[in-house]
Parts: structure tokens; C-alpha cells; sequence
């Protein structure tokens, strides 16, 4: 074969390869740096139960480079440690003042990577683990928390409802659930993007809100006495609206959803438009560099966005490729 005619029979193969490498991004490119600013440096993982368990560290770390969030089942690691059994994964990890724990998924929990430093990069797991598949002084990490959960709500800033007693017998059942439309079975504000808030006390006394919007996940790990509903009992008088622990300024803009693409080639860019709130006020140029990947290479993109300025309810913009988002 000459050398023109296979530069011709590679050319199409190679651009092909390249435009997967580049779709792959929307995995883990909407959760972006927030994946590698969590508190927990990962030593080890392990699968299976207390009486036969394998080391998958290396295989979890593989995974985390794909995507931030992982399922567990039993085809995940490529091995049925003790067959015929409901099997769990554990990770075990050592926090900000040394301390070590593990956190602990069953067969199809959902891992989420934002509580650990450097995920997607796969800078841990080298060691430092050796208290086999228990260990003293750890612990299910629903009931080994730092925020104790003071109320929730769900909804709009114009309407939302007290969901805490709901959102108490969701976590008895699973430490990570979903958040639609269903899961607490009314629509305080139909047609309209709703959100979850979660309203929580940390060390120190000092407050923060939570907030999961439609389809995004809850993981329980980060709350006092999750699974256990010893939360939820009042110490909340904020209402709807952000304390100084996370949220905007009174009158500033909160991003509730963000998605930049087009048609179906779309990635949630939610939390990294977030992270652009400066005083409650965003400004950025929308183009694949300020929003972190390219999800439709040689298409001309749009961003959507819904958010809410203060009380005045929500509301949604569209602002084209190379345009400007300004809020509010």
C-alpha cells in the first residue's frame, strides 16, 4: 500500500478515535476540579464481604479516571469475591487531621468521587492501609459525618415544602439516592426546575446549605447519623434562602442547572458555573475553554442555564456560543 493510500485509509479511523477521546470528557468534566477538592486521600479499596474480600484499588483507580460517579456490581471489578452474596465496596482513606476511616457502597450504590482528593487523576491508593477489611477507630460512613442535618426542603425559591421527615426515611434505606420529580411525592412547583436543600451544622457551630438539583445524587456520607434519622429537629429558620455557608449573597445569583452542548451532545456544567459566582454576580465568556470541553467538536454550542436572583424566583437564560453570560 502506497504511502498516500494510507494516510487516506488512517486519516478517517484516527479522526474517529479522536472525536471519542473528546466525547468522553462530559463523564467527568461536569464535576471538573470539584472532584479533586474533596477532604479524603483514598490508601485502599476493597470488594466483597468481611469473610472473603480483594484488593481493587487498582481497578477503581482505572475507573475514577473515566468517570465521577461509579455503580457497584458485581461485573465492576471483573471478579465475584464470595459468590451467592450480597458483596460491598470499601474504601478506606485518611482525612485532613490524619484520621482514617472507611466509606462503605453495597452492590449498586453509587460512588461518588467529590468526597476524595484527586479522583479523577488517580493520585492515591499507594498504601497506608493495614487494617484489613475492619480496622479500629472506623466506620460506616453514614453515621461518621461533619454537618448534622438541621432541615430539608424541596422546590423553588418561589415554592418548596419541608421534605425532612421524607428525606429521614430516605436515608434509613440507602445512603445515595437520586433526586426527581417523585422521590418526595409532591411537585411544590410544577413545570419548573426544582432543587433540593439540605440546611446543616458543622463544627464550630457554623451553617451550610446543601443543594442537589433534579437527577443529581445524595450521598449521605458527609452527615451525622445519616442512616441512623437522629437529625432534623429543628435549628433552621433561614427559610429558602442561603446562609453565609456556600450559597449567594442576598440578591445575588444562584445557578440551580447549566447544561452546554448541542442537541443530544450536551454535558452538565452546573458546578462549574458555580465556581464562577464572584459576590453573587457571574460574568464569563461562554466558549468550550471557559466551560471545560468541547461535548460537540465543529458544531456551534449554546448554554442554558436556570437560576434564581434573591426572591424573585426562577428563572432561565440561553446564551449562544462566544456570547456573554452576565447575572445578574
Amino acid at each position: 500500500m502506497s504511502a498516500i493510500r494510507l494516510i487516506s485509509f488512517l486519516a478517517p479511523r484516527l479522526a474517529a478515535i479522536g472525536a471519542c477521546l473528546v466525547l468522553s470528557a462530559p463523564a467527568w468534566s461536569q464535576y471538573g476540579s470539584g472532584s479533586d477538592r474533596g477532604q479524603w486521600q483514598i490508601l485502599e479499596a476493597r470488594y466483597g464481604t468481611a469473610q472473603r474480600n480483594i484488593d481493587v484499588t487498582p481497578v477503581l483507580r482505572q475507573l475514577a479516571r473515566q468517570d465521577s460517579r461509579v455503580q457497584v456490581t458485581n461485573k465492576l471489578f471483573g471478579n465475584d469475591p464470595d459468590p451467592g452474596v450480597v458483596k460491598t465496596l470499601r474504601i478506606y482513606a485518611r482525612g485532613p487531621g490524619g484520621q482514617t476511616r472507611f466509606f462503605e457502597y453495597r452492590e449498586n450504590d453509587i460512588v461518588d468521587g467529590a468526597a476524595f482528593v484527586g479522583w479523577n487523576s488517580g493520585n492515591w491508593g499507594q498504601g497506608g492501609w493495614n487494617g484489613g477489611w475492619g480496622g479500629p477507630g472506623s466506620g460506616p460512613p453514614g453515621d461518621r459525618g461533619q454537618w448534622q442535618i438541621m432541615q430539608a426542603r424541596y422546590g423553588t425559591a418561589a415554592r418548596n415544602i419541608d421534605v425532612t421527615p421524607q428525606l429521614r426515611d430516605l436515608a434509613r434505606k440507602d445512603a445515595n439516592f437520586q433526586v426527581t420529580n417523585k422521590l418526595f411525592g409532591a411537585d411544590p412547583d410544577p413545570g419548573s426546575v426544582k432543587t433540593l436543600r439540605i440546611y446543616a451544622r458543622g463544627p464550630g457551630g457554623a451553617t451550610r446549605t446543601f443543594e442537589y438539583g433534579e437527577n443529581h445524587y445524595v450521598d449521605g456520607a458527609m452527615f451525622i447519623g445519616w442512616k441512623g434519622g437522629d437529625w432534623g429537629r429543628g435549628g433552621w429558620d433561614g427559610g429558602w434562602g442561603f446562609d453565609g455557608g456556600g450559597g449567594a449573597p442576598q440578591g445575588g445569583v444562584t445557578i440551580v442547572s447549566a447544561q452546554y452542548g448541542e442537541g443530544r451532545n450536551r454535558i452538565d456544567v452546573t458546578a462549574r458555573l458555580r465556581s464562577m459566582v464572584r459576590d453573587g454576580r457571574i460574568s464569563t465568556r461562554i466558549d468550550r475553554d471557559s466551560m471545560g470541553a468541547d461535548p460537540a467538536p465543529g458544531r456551534r454550542k449554546t448554554l442554558w442555564v436556570t437560576y434564581y436572583v434573591g426572591g424573585l424566583g426562577q428563572r432561565q437564560t440561553i446564551v449562544n456560543e462566544d456570547g456573554l453570560l452576565l447575572l445578574p
